[in-house]
This record gives C-alpha cells, sequence and structure tokens, in this order.
C-alpha cells in the first residue's frame, strides 16, 4: 500500500505563487509515476500534471502549462507542484496521485492507483 500526503496549500492573492508537496511512503516511489488533479467547488476533477518515474518527462494540462512546474526528488519520496501566476480560476482541493506509467496518471479516473487527500488553495483577486 502506497500513502499520499499533500501539504503546502493555503490563501494566495492573484499573481502569487504557491508551492505544493506530496510526500509518499509505503512503496517504492521510485517506482510509480506522479501527478496532480484538482477540483473546484461544482466541478469535476480535473488533471493538472504528471511526471514518469525519473523525472525525465512531464505533461500539463493546457489551463496551467507555462505556469506551473512538477517536479520530484525520488530521494525525498517527494513530488512537487509549483504554481506560480496564480489565478481566481486555479482556487481547488488539489490532489496527489500515483501510478504505474505517466500515460496512465495522466488519465485519472480509474487509471490512477493511488490518490492523496487533498490539500486546499485558494486564490483571492
Amino acid at each position: 500500500q502506497v500513502q499520499l500526503v499533500e501539504s503546502g496549500g493555503g490563501l494566495v492573492q492573484a499573481g502569487g505563487s504557491l508551492r505544493l508537496s506530496c510526500a509518499a511512503s509505503g512503496g517504492t516511489f521510485s517506482s510509480h509515476a506522479m501527478g496532480w488533479f484538482r477540483q473546484g467547488p461544482g466541478k469535476e476533477r480535473e488533471f493538472v500534471a504528471a511526471i514518469n518515474r525519473s523525472g525525465s518527462s512531464t505533461v500539463y494540462a493546457d489551463s496551467v502549462e507555462g505556469r506551473f512546474t512538477i517536479s520530484r526528488d525520488n530521494a525525498k519520496n517527494t513530488v512537487y507542484l509549483q504554481m506560480n501566476s496564480l489565478k481566481p480560476e486555479d482556487t481547488a482541493v488539489y490532489y496527489c496521485a500515483a501510478g504505474r506509467l505517466l500515460t496512465r496518471v495522466a488519465a485519472g479516473g480509474n487509471s490512477v492507483d493511488y490518490w492523496g487527500k487533498g490539500t486546499l488553495v485558494t486564490v483571492s483577486s
């Protein structure tokens, strides 16, 4: 079993930055592709970003491309999401995810093997 714990959420003004962290335990971190999803009030959970096992490949949703950066430190069993130029529409609960392959994590839903409980990001206007 793999456990994922997000941290770093909070309140930030539009245009500001925030860095989320996801700490993994209970498995071999380097054997999993990782990702981030988010869900705003009244909306479906949507894909944000994903990264492969080594960190050499990444993929982003069009809505965050150029503003967000996903990275990982396998020595620390941690994946990060650096969020810059934040907008009110970025307000959501952000969830960490783990799976076998980057493409499976990016697909979301039942293709994801493990989910964190989420951390709330609120961007004020």
